[in-house]
């Protein structure tokens, strides 16, 4: 608790600098339609110890495993065969911007049936399509996997996740996709968090580099470029723009992670004037049983549990009301809330209530 509290201080006392942290053009916008698309596969991965699917259960195995050995050119129709070292996966990738026929990517393999565990198992060629339903990329190779399992006769152990694993470089490229960067007139900056003084500091940036009405901002979301005649291509233009230095702005919002307890608050966030008041009402009830046997020799009497309860309740004397003052910075309401010595998930339900009050000026995202 005492760790997180300092983390907390810590955090306040870095965000009090007046001066905001500029950022590069590349971190704070993506270019529209330089993006990567998602590829997906059906496949079988092989040569697993006894950990694959159980046939009866997953016949989508059997049939498949049939047909890839009937295309090359082993006939098993009418065999009865159960091998236990298949199993069918799902295969995914990320195809990415500018990618060409022959790049490498690495996928991702989970298994779909009732496979136990896929470590030492190899991913058979797998063709990997796009939403347009077309191929992209043929995956193949023997799939790494981080977790694994263990069982005796009466326990049993599970570390991480041993169904699921990834094959580096797993995947080549068969075809690009239909993008052509050079022949756009005009280009879009997305911004990735829309904000319109973010987006106007872009413009301004932008045109002062370049020394011309080059950029004009669309909305909050987005900036358009004229491709300048000083440049080449729209390529050499990205390239002489995406260092430029741009000071984001941003909403004042207060995250907090009700699981782990963990609280981050934006450096503009501001409280009005409130007064909070935390209580620590403690109710501790004991069960101490106690065991009534009969005298020594007794032929009628009985050994019975009798239960005895203690209830104690205790409430601090020393409770204390803290007055939060009008526009009170982030390191004051920090140092404020320390001084109360509350935990992190007290600090929660008091920024829950403040809140509610109306006194909380920023937006409250509870994960």
């Amino acid at each position: 608790m005492k760790r997180l509290l300092l983390l907390l201080a810590l955090v306040a006392a870095a965000f009090a600098a007046p001066a905001r942290a500029e950022v590069r053009l590349k971190d704070l916008v993506e270019i529209e339609g330089v993006r990567g698309n998602d590829l997906v596969g059906y496949g079988l991965v092989v040569g697993l110890n006894g950990t694959g699917d159980g046939l009866r259960n997953s016949p989508y195995t059997e049939e498949a495993l049939s047909s890839l050995l009937e295309r090359l050119g082993v006939n098993v129709q009418g065999e009865n065969f159960r091998p236990k070292n298949v199993a069918a996966v799902l295969v995914t990738a990320t195809l990415p911007a500018f990618a060409r026929a022959g790049m490498t990517i690495d996928v991702n393999v989970s298994a779909i049936g009732d496979a136990t565990d896929l470590r030492g198992g190899t991913l058979i060629m797998t063709p990997l399509n796009a939403a347009d339903g077309k191929i992209y990329a043929v995956a193949q190779g023997p799939v790494i996997v981080s977790g694994f399992a263990a069982a005796g006769e009466a326990a049993s152990v599970t570390e991480g996740v041993p169904t699921a694993g990834v094959i580096p470089n797993g995947a080549r490229v068969e075809q690009a996709l239909p993008f052509d960067l050079a022949d756009m007139k005009s280009l879009k900056l997305s911004l990735r968090a829309p904000d319109f003084t973010t987006a106007a500091r872009i413009e301004t940036a932008i045109n002062a580099a370049l020394g011309g009405p080059v950029a004009r901002m669309l909305d909050s979301t987005a900036v358009e470029l004229a491709v300048a005649e000083q440049f080449p291509s729209p390529a050499h233009m990205l390239s002489a723009i995406e260092n430029i230095e741009v000071a984001p702005a941003q909403k004042a919002r207060v995250v907090v992670d009700q699981r782990s307890g963990t609280i981050v608050l934006g450096a503009d966030v501001r409280i009005s004037r409130v007064a909070v008041a935390q209580g620590n009402l403690s109710i501790r009830i004991s069960e101490t049983p106690q065991v009534s046997q009969p005298n020594p020799f007794s032929q009628n009497g009985d050994t019975v549990v009798v239960p005895r309860t203690d209830i104690s309740v205790s409430e601090p004397a020393d409770r204390k009301v803290a007055l939060i003052e009008e526009n009170v910075t982030l390191s004051d309401l920090v140092a404020g809330l320390n001084s109360l010595g509350v935990s992190p998930r007290e600090m929660i339900d008091i920024l829950k209530s403040i809140k509610a009050a109306g006194a909380l000026h920023a937006e409250l995202v509870i994960q």
